[in-house]
């Protein structure tokens, strides 16, 4: 076996198969129901037994403020820490190179600046923090890994943001989003992309960043996306927004390692009309 997918059947799993199957890559495609991967027994045998020389780990718990009802103790941890471990220590004994997904909650949104791959990360929720544990099983444990952060994901696939707001303006006349956390969108087709490219190109082994290029406020990726719909969007403070989980205020990743392997980015507002022009 040449290359195998966990979390096949996710948003960036489906866009991944979707992208191996257009360039005829053959690939083994497994989700919870056909792989465990918090059950270290079953996640060693099944890799001894097919030995897959590329491991394209997109199984992930992202429910951000769930992860915070049982800290250390739920499904965020067991999938993304205990998980990946699992992952990282059966691919390093068959000699697999692991490409692992992690997030921008691994920065706690307090620099003004860029964050860059060597920047201290800092997380300040449960989700970030298992995510990062899960990248230093990874660097840790592996001998062939790309580790690539990524941030706002949105695609075709699943469920993201761009779909609420598609949804919610079915329903109401005015939309109200916070202006005060900063990023960068990410279209599951251009993280896809990147993770083919990093392993048909041989770039370095490591740590990368990965979003579409430029960067906005939640409310202007509402706005963006809501510019045909007739609703007015109107931005508010993460105080008249409280959620359980905390959310970085700015959390721009710096994409200048990427683009140095050659790796073509487009901005946000390229990738969102694409993927709006993909569902009309």
């Amino acid at each position: 076996m040449d290359n195998l997918i966990i979390g096949a059947n996710g948003q960036l799993g489906t866009e991944l198969r979707k992208l191996l199957d257009e360039k005829r890559i053959d690939y083994t495609a497994t989700d919870s129901k056909e792989l465990d991967i918090t059950d270290k027994v079953a996640v060693e045998t099944f890799f001894d037994k097919n030995t897959p020389k590329y491991v394209y780990h997109c199984a992930a718990f992202t429910a951000v403020d769930a992860a915070e009802e049982e800290p250390g103790k739920s499904l965020n941890q067991k999938v993304n820490v205990n998980g990946t471990e699992n992952i990282a220590e059966a691919a390093e004994k068959v000699g697999a190179t692991l490409i692992y997904i992690s997030t921008d909650y691994v920065f706690d949104g307090n620099n003004e600046e860029m964050y860059t791959e060597n920047d201290r990360p800092n997380p300040k929720n449960e989700y970030g923090r298992a995510k990062l544990e899960g990248e230093e099983a990874v660097a840790n444990i592996m001998s062939k890994y790309y580790i690539i952060r990524t941030s706002w994901v949105f695609g075709k696939y699943g469920k993201n943001f761009v779909y609420t707001m598609l949804n919610l303006a079915k329903t109401h006349n005015e939309l109200t989003v916070v202006n005060d956390q900063v990023g960068r969108p990410t279209w599951t087709k251009t993280l896809a992309d990147f993770m083919l490219y990093a392993v048909q190109n041989n770039i370095p082994y490591g740590l990368y960043q990965l979003s579409n290029d430029d960067e906005c406020s939640w409310y202007e990726f509402a706005s963006e996306i809501l510019k045909d719909a007739d609703v007015k969007v109107s931005p508010v403070t993460s105080k008249e927004f409280p959620q359980k989980a905390y959310r970085p205020k700015h959390s721009v990743m710096d994409l200048s390692k990427t683009k140095s392997t050659g790796f073509n980015i487009i901005s946000w507002k390229e990738a969102l009309s694409s993927f709006m022009a993909e569902i009309d």
